[in-house]
């Protein structure tokens, strides 16, 4: 709303708005029900299950089973079903724990109004509201049900969750407002007229509830993946029937045949390991102080390359210290602690700064509670540090003021004021307040530039006897009364920068990521501080949010630097330069606390809210909350982001490096013409794929984040890149079926079989299970060889991801049993190695450990990163 047009308004008790009393209320609750919106039906955990066993892989599986019964094997077709049953309960396990996870993280969030009750305010849970309950509302909350409002304050609503319309809406006593839409200016309070079920949210939820919300680019890539490597799975595999056909298989062991080479290709793990991953990153997020709101987000923070930072709380510790009052007699110093009581004062003028101490307390909302021997904050900082100067000033705590009408603060007129008696005190930024005051107003500025050059927030503090009658002026404009000022001085604040800032802003750099501070303070407090925490990177990258270019190409150019403070920003321009920079093709993480900066944490990739000061309308719109407002813990989150990006890449390599392996028989089998026996069946296959390489594939999903992840720019590549796809069926592919070839063919002509022969039965299953072997073995090191892909195995330490090696200790027990027990070592056609197959199948190890070695040291120039 402009400042000419706002409309104040008494927020004092009015007759009929004293509220109800506790006993009223609950007795209104348990006719009414709680305040809680209708949930949708829940889906039964059976029809969620029965979802992850009918996707497309396993729609396509089913069939494979149900063809394997037709063609009498059984056996197969069980082995198929189990294959299906085992990855679908997974999956279903997954998303119920991300489900849980979210619901845990919105629990976090406030959910707590502020209510006139037994005729004064308390506190209250959102779902305890009744009609006829007086809610008190200030700037940035939800509002908790639909409301009539008794009084209003320069007040506007964002209706657009229920409207579409982006523009807040102005609202006066009487008007009425719905519950989920925010209060964007001033304060109010309002009768609640309905509440659950019966407000007008409710409707529109009954609509939207069953809707999903649309997949995102990381879900499309995974999608696009799947679908393309089923369909080589099915065209190789629809290949080999032909060629098996060709050279005189019978049509049922051809079709049997086709459907192991399908089977081998398919990655029947990709979906839930990645769902395990992400799932993985935002606990190990949240353990960091960092709540993520969707589990898309923890893969999109990996590829963050600008940080749009504020610096009140983020950079600095948000402990507010009033350390200097300026007077027309001079200044007046506050030495120590300003948190502490026995801080000292020095210098002239201390009356004129007490006036001054005492006229910016009067128009603050916020207090000091002492507590042993410092006070602490009750309500915002700095109005909290206004109050312990006003205290150390008067040597005891000041009177409580009862307003009569209250002109609240507003981002447009940046500067709020109160009327007690028929004396208007006004406090603001000096750039808003001083072009009101009179001759003084010279020499207020001149001192406003040397106290911010200090880094300090300054308040500039004024004054007004205004005639007539205060309630005369409770319908008036604020411009109306906000004119002819005496300016009493100014406040300069000092809040601390985070200790550790400069490190983190280090590594940020290191990372490749761009760091720009966006704060409302005064240019030359944002500098000063950017520049003591080192985030400046030059005197001419200072900008003022009024000065920036309305080109949006010109503003991109301006702004894509490392060490851009842009002060005095208003949310308009903040989103401008959230859509600014993404057109110069950043991944922005944009962060924010108040209401107005919800439209720039939407528009940004990854909008980031503060969970200690942030409103409801922020965090609503985040896709991150900072349980503690630091800096530090969006780096935090990034690093996670990138080692979850990284443990999609590793599962991806290790599962289609058993690929390569499974297939490697059947294309020997098919390149002789069948005159080279089969080295591994269609059962080995899935044994191989459920049985030994599921847990270690899970395992890498779960791998932390390596040294280096913060070293280097962020990846742009997608999942399936040149490297991988290098890596996998040009080092350690080949390797591994060279190795499992290698086991099979050392047993077989071992026994002096030769082309044309006879097989004996029991040399074929003794060969088979050296295949099998080297193919576990090689894809053991294969897992150590993918937790990095620049370092070898034996530079990892073994012991960093001990999940790795729990999994690997079952695939070995999972080994042995497949191999020594006879009743599923007949099922699946093989026999514990002789000691010659054995012996290739154990140097599977050090072959793909040494190949991925040497691969890693050529791609590197004979140099390997540590």
């Amino acid at each position: 709303m402009p400042p000419g047009n706002t409309s104040p308004a008494s927020l004092s008790a009015t007759p009929g708005a004293e509220g109800l009393s506790s006993k009223a209320a609950g007795d209104l609750l348990r006719r009414s029900g709680p305040n809680v919106l209708p949930t949708a039906k829940n889906v039964p955990q059976w029809r969620k299950l029965l979802g992850e066993l009918t996707h497309f892989f396993a729609l396509m599986l089913w069939v494979a089973a149900a063809l394997a019964y037709v063609a009498g094997m059984p056996q197969l077709g069980i082995a198929i079903i189990i294959v299906v049953i085992v990855n679908g309960v997974f999956a279903h396990i997954q998303q119920e724990r991300a489900q849980h996870a979210a619901e845990r993280l919105q629990g976090l969030l406030p959910a707590d109004v502020t209510v006139r009750r037994d005729g004064r305010l308390q506190s209250v849970h959102a779902s305890a509201l009744v009609p006829g309950d007086v809610v008190v509302l200030t700037a940035g909350d939800r509002l908790p049900a639909d409301v009539q409002f008794i009084s209003a304050s320069a007040c506007s609503i964002d209706e657009s969750m229920l409207t579409g319309e982006s523009e807040a809406v102005p609202k006066t006593a009487t008007d009425t407002a719905w519950g989920g839409t925010f209060l964007v200016n001033g304060q109010a309070e309002g009768l609640v007229t309905a509440t659950g079920a019966n407000t007008k949210l409710a409707a529109i939820a009954a609509l939207t509830s069953g809707t999903k919300a649309p997949p995102t680019p990381l879900t499309m890539e995974l999608r696009r993946i799947v679908r393309l490597v089923a369909t080589v799975a099915l065209a190789v595999a629809g290949l080999f029937f032909v060629v098996s056909l060709l050279v005189g298989i019978v049509w049922r062991d051809s079709f049997l045949f086709a459907i192991g080479v399908a089977v081998a290709l398919i990655p029947e793990g990709l979906l839930p390991t990645v769902t395990l991953s992400l799932a993985m990153g935002a606990q190990r997020m949240a353990s960091r102080n960092a709540l993520v709101r969707n589990l898309e987000a923890v893969e999109t923070l990996g590829s963050t390359t600008f940080i749009c930072t504020d610096k009140t709380g983020t950079l600095t510790q948000n402990r507010m210290n009033a350390v200097e009052v300026f007077t027309l007699k001079g200044p007046l110093h506050i030495s120590g602690d300003g948190y502490t009581p026995a801080a000292r004062v020095e210098g002239p003028g201390h009356p004129d700064a007490l006036r001054v101490a005492c006229a910016a307390r009067a128009a603050s909302q916020g207090r000091a509670v002492l507590h042993g021997d410092e006070w602490v904050a009750s309500g915002d900082p700095m109005e909290a540090a206004i109050d312990v100067l006003a205290r150390r000033l008067s040597g005891s705590p000041p009177g409580e003021l009862q307003p009569a009408v209250r002109f609240a603060f507003d981002a447009d007129r940046r500067r709020e004021s109160v009327m007690v008696g028929n004396t208007l005190y006004l406090k603001g930024a000096p750039e808003s307040v001083l072009p009101l005051c009179g001759v003084e107003a010279a020499q207020l500025f001149e001192a406003v530039e040397t106290m911010a050059a200090k880094g300090l927030r300054v308040i500039a503090v004024a004054t007004r006897e205004l005639p007539g009658a205060a309630g005369s002026w409770r319908d008036r404009p604020a411009d109306e009364a906000e004119r002819d000022l005496e300016g009493l001085g100014l406040i300069g604040l000092h809040d601390p920068p985070r200790p550790d800032v400069a490190n983190v802003i280090t590594t940020a750099r290191r990372a490749g990521i761009r760091i720009a501070m966006i704060t409302g303070d005064h240019p030359s407090t944002a500098a000063a501080i950017a520049r003591e925490i080192g985030l400046l990177g030059h005197p001419d990258l200072v900008f003022q949010g009024a000065d920036l270019p309305h080109d949006e190409q010109v503003l991109g150019a301006l702004l894509d630097r490392d060490g851009v403070v842009v002060s005095r920003v208003s949310p308009e321009q903040k989103l401008r330069v959230a859509k600014a920079l993404q057109s110069r093709g950043h991944v922005v993480a944009m962060t924010g606390d108040g209401v107005n900066d919800g439209p720039a944490l939407r528009q940004a990739d990854i909008g980031v809210a503060m969970g200690l000061s942030g409103t409801d309308v922020a965090r609503e719109a985040a896709d991150l909350v900072l349980l503690d407002d630091h800096f530090a813990t969006i780096v935090a989150a990034i690093e996670q982001g990138r080692a979850t990006y990284s443990n999609i890449h590793r599962f991806l390599t290790y599962h289609l490096t058993d690929n390569v392996a499974e297939l490697t028989p059947f294309v020997i089998w098919a390149l002789s013409g069948g005159q080279f026996p089969l080295a591994l069946g269609v059962l080995q296959i899935l044994a191989l794929d459920i049985g030994t390489d599921l847990l270690p594939a899970l395992a890498l999903g779960a791998e932390p984040p390596g040294k280096r992840v913060l070293s280097r720019p962020p990846e742009k590549r997608h999942l399936l890149d040149r490297q991988l796809m290098l890596r996998v069926f040009a080092v350690m592919g080949p390797t591994e079926a060279l190795f499992a070839m290698g086991a099979f063919s050392v047993v077989l002509f071992g026994s002096g079989w030769g082309r044309g022969d006879p097989l004996d039965p029991g040399v074929l299953m003794g060969a088979s299970g050296s295949a099998f072997t080297a193919v576990v073995l090689g894809q053991l090191a294969t897992a150590f060889a993918c937790r990095s892909a620049t370092a070898p195995a034996w530079k990892q330490g073994w012991f960093t991801n001990k999940l790795l090696l729990w999994a690997v200790g079952v695939e070995l027990a999972a080994l042995a049993l497949f191999l020594y027990l006879p009743p599923v070592a007949g099922i699946l056609g093989q026999a514990p190695p002789p000691l010659s197959g054995f012996a290739v199948a154990l140097l599977a190890i050090p072959g793909v450990l040494g190949a991925d070695w040497l691969y890693k040291r050529l791609r590197h120039g004979g140099a390997l990163p540590h």
